[in-house]
C-alpha cells in the first residue's frame, strides 16, 4: 500500500529538505504540501487521512503549540511530528506530553531526518539524540504506576501483547482491528509512559505487576 505524508512549513527550501528525506526510504510516497495552518487545516479537514504529518512548530499566524493542537483537534489519531529549530528538552517534552509522535530537530541532517522518519512509523517515538527527560523520584515505581492507570484497557491490552514481543500486523489480528490502529495505540502508549520505544515500554512495565494492572482493567 503507498504510504502518504503531509509536509506542513512556510519555507519552501525545508519542505524540499523533508521531502527529500521521506524519499530516502520511501520512494513511492505520496507527499502534499502545506504553507500554512489554515492549508493543512483544509486539507485534514477534507477527511484525508496520512501515515505521517511532519509540523513545523513556528508558524505564521500561531504561537506555541496552537498549530499543531488545532490540527490535532481535527484527528487526534493522526501522526503528528514536530520539526523545529527550537530543540530545547522542554520544548520537546511538551511536545510529546501533547501527544506529538516525535519530534525532529531541524538541524539534524538527511540521514538523521529519514531515520527519525522512519522511526515513527514503525509506531516508535524519534526523539532528539540530546533530549534529556525530566528527573523522576528515585524509584520511579510509584510514577510509572500512576502513568499505566492513565492507559485505556483497549491500550493495555496492546502493551501486554507488546510485552510478549507480537508486531503491529499480529496484534492487529488479535485484536481485530487494522494495523493502522495498532500504531495510534502504540504512539499513545509511548506517550503516556513517557519513553521513546517499545523496548523502554516494555522495561519499564517490567518494574511493577503489570499483569495484576492490566487484569484490573478487564
Amino acid at each position: 500500500m503507498e504510504e502518504s505524508f503531509l509536509v506542513v512549513d512556510d519555507h519552501p527550501l525545508f519542505r524540499d529538505a523533508l521531502t527529500l528525506a521521506i524519499k530516502t526510504n520511501h520512494p513511492n510516497a505520496t507527499i502534499k504540501e502545506a504553507s500554512s495552518i489554515e492549508a493543512a487545516k483544509d486539507i485534514l479537514g477534507g477527511g484525508e487521512r496520512f501515515d505521517l504529518v511532519l509540523l513545523d512548530l513556528s508558524m505564521p499566524g500561531v504561537a506555541g503549540f496552537e498549530g499543531f493542537l488545532e490540527l490535532r483537534s481535527l484527528d487526534p489519531k493522526q501522526p503528528i511530528v514536530i520539526v523545529s529549530a527550537l530543540d530545547d528538552s522542554r520544548i520537546v517534552h511538551e511536545a510529546v506530553t501533547l501527544g506529538a509522535a516525535g519530534f525532529i530537530p531541524k538541524s539534524a541532517r538527511k540521514p538523521e531526518l529519514a531515520e527519525a522518519i522512519d522511526n515513527v512509523m514503525q509506531g516508535n517515538l524519534a526523539l532528539p539524540k540530546a533530549y534529556q527527560p525530566p528527573v523522576r523520584d528515585a524509584s520511579g515505581t510509584s510514577d510509572i504506576g500512576s502513568r499505566l492507570s492513565s492507559l485505556t484497557p483497549q491500550q493495555l491490552r496492546v502493551l501486554s501483547m507488546l510485552r510478549q514481543g507480537l508486531l503491529n500486523k499480529q496484534i492487529a489480528h488479535e485484536l481485530g482491528v487494522g494495523e493502522t490502529t495498532v500504531k495510534a495505540h502504540v504512539s499513545e502508549i509511548l506517550r503516556k509512559l513517557d519513553v521513546a520505544s517499545r523496548t523502554q515500554a516494555v522495561i519499564e512495565v517490567s518494574r511493577i505487576d503489570f499483569d495484576k494492572l492490566a487484569g484490573s482493567h478487564g
